[in-house]
């Protein structure tokens, strides 16, 4: 947001070499309104037409994979007695991730309450999820096509049946065709 720009835009203003290019700080939050609130900027993931954050939904496994990384970073730029220890970015870094873990963890308990959207294949799954999509796909169709799939077992033993007698039939004609040709 704003707060993250003008944070950004104080590192590069009191870098030597970035300084001397930045615009007055009196323009920032302008600058920001016409560019991301106006749109009047690049376009970005977000400027997708019929897509909306909220549309889309991550599995628990998607989740739970987020939480461990953006724990990992945490440990990492928060860690006492580490080079980032007093930086100001890695501070605030650390901030941010630390609030965005309590977003996803909360996202996370969703599921166990029951207040999570049902996902769809469109989602962010993970590939154990997909997996088990997929068997329960593949089950599913199997049992659709057990119960569509005739059974012929009964059709078949009757013309074997069939075939047999009739060969029967024309093994004991010719027999008797020959023996009245004896005659």
């Amino acid at each position: 947001g704003p707060q993250e720009t003008e944070a950004i835009a104080n590192v590069l203003l009191n870098d030597d070499r970035m300084g001397q290019f930045m615009i007055s700080n009196s323009a920032w939050r302008c600058v920001w309104r016409e560019l991301i609130v106006n749109k009047k900027g690049l376009k970005t993931v977000y400027d997708r037409p019929g897509n909306q954050e909220s549309d889309y939904n991550f599995s628990e496994e998607m989740l739970t994979a987020m939480i461990v990384e953006l724990n990992r970073l945490i440990e990492k730029y928060g860690e006492v007695g580490s080079v980032w220890e007093n930086k100001d970015t890695a501070i605030e870094l650390v901030s941010l991730l630390t609030e965005h873990v309590g977003e996803i963890q909360d996202e996370l308990d969703g599921y166990g309450n029951g207040n999570r959207k049902t996902l769809r294949d469109k989602d962010f799954l993970g590939p154990k999820e997909r997996k088990r999509r997929r068997d329960l796909y593949l089950s599913n169709a199997a049992d659709d096509l057990a119960k569509i799939r005739k059974d012929y077992t009964a059709y078949f033993n009757a013309l074997a049946k069939k075939r047999w007698e009739d060969q029967q039939d024309a093994r004991r004609l010719a027999s008797e065709k020959k023996m009245s040709a004896r005659k």
